[in-house]
């Protein structure tokens, strides 16, 4: 699975639950005014942040393996800044989504939390988060898609973290022997598929079935021919146009062709059958490199690559990651953003990769060998620069849900296409977008 579903949405903790808590403060009047905004991302979170040391105490949630390991992080910081003391508190992500809106409902809120990338729109909208800050950060300087998971109506709450995206992981050996090379579009990654099919892999390449965010497998079928979620209104969904309609359609074939086994593999089922060989390819984020050549062994190395998805008339892949925001009603408001500041530095951003293996948000970050000459990083990388999220709105994570559920029935053949999408359509309709 693909590790950015692991941290801003593999779980989607009772949603609805979460929701229901999100929208109960919107109707208390916990929103902030309108007006006080930060337009593009770059501005208008209320006083500029100065450059002097930070003081006194910043208590942090991070979640994951990241609330394991960044405080030997933060100790660096603290360092820098004597006076100040991080206080990092490990959130497992099975109850951070509902930690947070219990949080925020009993107004009993952290300085700093970390957030998945598709939660920001939800809790954006209880007016819990502080816009971030005029000159904190140069928008610019992150890639695009990671800053626009910031973004909710043009405002920018926090600022992206680490991020991931998705690119093909393939066998080298069974690619030659079948006598093709990594694909770089829609034709090409059919033939890549079913020539490794051929070879003798159960699966040309794996795919999951719909069910738990599948959306992410599918949605940049969408993007890569100008397709998306929503108009550009922001507010009408168009999950049933033609885009989204080729993006099903292709999908399925790999079912339809018997190319895919329609078994979803989790966590150490796909790394096994692909080194043994029974999936030639996947999709997947950096973290299984690392995962592979440890269970593939030393030789391993040398028979598996990575390359950019293959594409219709972009090469686009989802984005996800960490973000970091700042409370509303923190007690230490200057020291938080300065610690969101200075995680946001590139050589921070490298020193972190090298505690956590996450990839850096800020793209200078890049520059260093460390990734620049890595033949797998460096291909994330490039992916990075051509890779997009869902729209920050409260209410993705229902909407998503109904994608899952229909992008199943079309692959078991239990529906068709236009029937699939007539419905998701009409129930995203009816769900909204929550803002």
């Amino acid at each position: 699975m693909f590790r950015t579903t692991s941290h801003p949405g593999r779980r989607r903790i009772a949603a609805a639950g979460v929701v229901a808590i999100a929208s109960t403060l919107v109707l208390a009047g916990c929103g902030r005014a309108e007006g006080g905004g930060a337009g593009g991302g770059d501005a208008g979170g209320g006083e500029a942040i100065d450059d002097s040391p930070a003081t006194g105490t910043v208590e942090v949630w991070a979640m994951g393996n990241e609330g394991e390991v960044l405080g030997d992080l933060a100790a660096q910081f603290e360092e820098e800044n004597p006076d100040v003391t991080i206080e990092v508190t490990a959130v497992p992500w099975e109850s951070a989504h509902d930690r947070i809106a219990t949080s925020i409902a009993g107004g009993e809120t952290p300085d700093v939390t970390m957030l998945g990338t598709t939660w920001v729109g939800e809790f954006a909208a209880t007016g819990a988060f502080e816009p971030t800050p005029e000159g904190l950060v140069d928008s610019a300087s992150f890639f695009p898609g990671s800053w626009d998971t910031t973004i909710v109506d043009d405002v920018a709450y926090g600022v992206p973290w680490y991020v991931d995206t998705r690119v093909l992981y393939y066998r080298t050996d069974l690619a030659e022997a079948a006598g093709v090379e990594a694909p770089t579009t829609w034709d090409e990654y059919a033939e890549f598929a079913a020539a490794l099919k051929d070879g003798g892999a159960a699966s040309g390449v794996s795919l999951p079935p719909g069910g738990f965010d599948s959306w992410q497998y599918v949605a940049p079928l969408a993007w890569q021919q100008g397709g998306d979620i929503l108009a550009e209104d922001g507010e009408t969904f168009t999950l049933d146009s033609p885009e989204w309609h080729e993006a099903f359609e292709f999908y399925a074939g790999f079912f339809e062709d018997g190319v895919s086994e329609p078994v979803r593999l989790e966590g150490g089922e796909i790394e096994q059958k692909f080194i043994s060989g029974e999936v030639g390819s996947f999709f997947s984020g950096p973290f299984h490199v690392s995962l592979l050549r440890e269970q593939g062994g030393e030789d391993f190395a040398d028979r598996f690559a990575v390359s950019m998805v293959p594409g219709a008339d972009t090469r686009t892949s989802f984005t996800g990651g960490g973000n970091l925001a700042v409370f509303d009603d923190s007690e230490n408001r200057d020291a938080a953003w300065k610690f969101v500041r200075w995680l946001s530095q590139p050589e921070t951003q490298v020193a972190w990769y090298d505690i956590s293996t996450d990839l850096p948000s800020v793209e200078a970050a890049w520059e260093d060998p460390t990734f620049a000459e890595d033949p797998y990083l460096s291909v994330f990388g490039e992916q990075l620069r051509d890779s997009k999220a869902p729209p920050s709105i409260p209410t993705w994570a229902q909407v998503s849900a109904v994608i899952d559920q229909e992008l199943e029935k079309v692959t078991r053949g239990e529906t068709s296409v236009d029937d699939a999408l007539a419905t998701v359509q009409q129930q995203a309709e009816s769900i909204g977008t929550g803002q």
